[in-house]
């Protein structure tokens, strides 16, 4: 999945730190992420606990290597993302830094959509959103990979997780953070993942007045994420990036 010989501390599932992370960023308090505890539309009590509209859904799923290999397989003939600007359905980031596929996964989520409206101005996520706009897929990838402020935000939230960091940081961990969201500009719901070639069009196209919580979308993500094991168990854990 790197290229790069950059290596972060893995970030925690914890909507508390995913919150704390896109605050230092420059986010709007407005903005914060909850524990989703279910995909199934069916499960209304669950859903109620989460506020609405939700704007993105992260997930973290386990990764062991014959993830990375069905990846590799479904994408042989798909080329990289290199769209820039008015050329994108959705902002995309492709991962070269090692471990760090949860700042990825909040990179998507504010970068696209509505949550782009409760970017603060002068802020650093309102710089970086700017700065990456306009440029292609090397030029992203360098732009994430020299952003000292980025790294040190990083760095403060994932070193205060409950889970240990690694013995060894340049092993790869055995998950993978993903983030759902609608296209500010066609509706269409997207799975993206930094490790990925590019961001995955999953057919499901939401109405103005439909968010990442209603029936469609959750019917979408889940069976995208019980055919992503190919026939391997799949679970997940998730959350939810609302406005409160």
């Amino acid at each position: 999945m790197a290229t790069s010989k950059k290596y972060f501390i893995p970030l925690e599932s914890n909507p508390e730190l995913f919150t704390e992370l896109i605050h230092k960023l420059g986010m709007s308090k407005r903005l914060a992420f909850h524990d989703l505890l279910t995909l199934s539309p069916s499960d209304s009590e669950l859903l109620a606990f989460v506020p609405r509209p939700a704007l993105a859904l992260v997930l973290v799923i386990p990764a062991p290597n014959v993830y990375r290999v069905l990846i590799d397989e479904e994408e042989k003939d798909i080329p990289a993302h290199d769209k820039k600007g008015e050329e994108e359905d959705v902002m995309f980031y492709h991962q070269t830094i090692v471990n760090a596929c949860g700042l990825y996964a909040t990179l998507h989520a504010v970068s696209n959509g509505d949550a782009k409206r409760f970017v603060e101005p002068g802020t650093h996520i309102a710089r970086l959103i700017e700065k990456c706009t306009p440029m292609n897929r090397a030029q992203r990838i360098e732009a994430l990979e020299s952003d000292d402020e980025l790294a040190a935000a990083h760095a403060s939230v994932a070193s205060r997780g409950d889970t240990a960091p690694p013995a060894d940081a340049t092993i790869e961990p055995d998950f993978a953070y993903m983030t759902f969201l609608k296209s500010h500009k066609s509706g269409r719901v997207f799975q993206l993942e930094g490790c990925r070639k590019a961001p995955v069009d999953l057919g499901c196209v939401l109405g103005e007045d439909e968010d990442m919580l209603s029936e469609k979308a959750l019917n979408a993500v889940k069976k995208f994420v019980e055919e992503a094991g190919k026939g391997v168990e799949v679970g997940y854990s998730a959350m939810a990036l609302c406005i409160t």
